[in-house]
């Protein structure tokens, strides 16, 4: 069984992985395998090159065309449109490499145990990468085992948290982001199949790719009507839709913003919450601390440390330890790292979690 990375862990892999070392990431469709890869090597300055295996109908699509060199009257391959320069590394990434035919695979052989295609050598430093889906919703090739034994294999399975990082980050529609937070099953649920008569291969079900496209399309319609509910079921299913429907008009929930800008007009409100909700407050204040970071104003920053310094402080004195535990081991985790350089501007808030944590452990 392959070793599983959540999306936090993948990036530290690519980023420490030696480039002479093949990786093969394996995971359902729509996760974020392409992006997280993408993003970790074009940081680094190396031009990513991507690969749809699964697409491809002849060899020459990643090889190049054979040709005659007229002066020598052999036949060689022509360097294909995306061959880098000489002192140019490069990332290859093989997507869909379990849905390739077997004579694209041929030539992922020679790449995956020489570094060479056609004859020629990719520049020192190049990296291969490749992506197989796998599940039972699947139609895939059986790759040989002496080509899987030249990667490096890891499931990537990224967590609820990472996607609701991630969504934070890129501005996705808040409504969507408080709907997963609050029923993360159906971020990805291939068992809420909605099957169409006589067209099992188009049962629609969410994945975290689908919501985003929700997102973009609720942005501009601040009342979902029932209009609204059937274009979203085509994107993510019925009973997503219908579900997503019911939270927006039942919820009311206090924002993150609300909370950190307008303390002590919620202060009652909050102090009335169960433990439950609490906890989930943590979660969405670190979230959306973590997804602002770089656009508060300089004259903001310190108002919204003292309300956060406040809450903190109310939770220890309304005796809500494991609310004020939850929060302190939450600001822990690397994935928030931006919440905590925002929370690190504040000796008064580190002192509060570091007195609990103190105390907790004496």
């Amino acid at each position: 069984m392959a070793i599983r990375l959540d999306a936090y862990e993948l990036k530290q892999v690519l980023q420490l992985t030696p480039a002479d070392q093949n990786l093969m990431i394996v995971g359902r469709h729509g996760i974020g395998k392409s992006e997280i890869i993408r993003e970790v090597y074009q940081q680094q300055g190396l031009p990513v090159e991507a690969f749809f295996l699964g697409q491809m109908s002849d060899p020459g699509d990643l090889i190049g065309l054979l040709h005659k060199d007229e002066a020598t009257g052999r036949s060689v391959f022509l360097p294909p449109y995306w061959w880098p320069a000489p002192d140019q590394p490069v990332v290859l990434f093989l997507d869909e490499m379990n849905r390739a035919r077997p004579e694209i695979l041929q030539a992922v052989y020679d790449l995956a145990l020489n570094r060479r295609l056609a004859g020629k050598a990719l520049p020192q430093g190049s990296r291969v990468v490749a992506a197989i889906n796998h599940g039972d919703e699947y139609q895939l090739t059986e790759l040989d085992p002496a080509l899987v034994s030249r990667f490096n294999v890891y499931d990537f399975v990224p967590s609820i948290e990472d996607w609701l990082l991630w969504a934070k980050e890129r501005g996705v529609d808040e409504r969507v982001i408080a709907f997963i937070h609050a029923n993360p099953v159906h971020l990805d649920a291939p068992s809420a199949r909605d099957d169409l008569v006589g067209f099992n291969d188009l049962a629609k079900t969410p994945d975290r790719r689908a919501w985003v496209r929700v997102a973009r399309f609720i942005a501009a319609h601040p009342l979902l009507e029932a209009i609204h509910i059937k274009a979203i079921a085509g994107m993510v299913g019925t009973a997503a839709a219908i579900a997503l429907q019911n939270f927006v008009a039942a919820s009311q929930q206090l924002s993150p913003e609300q909370v950190l800008r307008h303390w002590r007009k919620h202060r009652a409100e909050v102090k009335k919450m169960p433990l439950h909700e609490l906890i989930q407050l943590n979660e969405r204040l670190l979230l959306w601390l973590h997804g602002q970071a770089g656009q508060f104003k300089a004259s903001e920053v310190k108002t919204l440390q003292n309300h956060l310094l406040a809450y903190l402080k109310d939770l220890k004195a309304w005796q809500h330890n494991e609310a004020l535990a939850h929060f302190a081991s939450l600001l822990e985790n690397p994935k928030y790292i931006q919440a905590m350089i925002f929370c690190s501007g504040s000796v008064e808030i580190l002192s509060v979690l570091t007195d609990y944590i103190h105390s907790i452990k004496g």
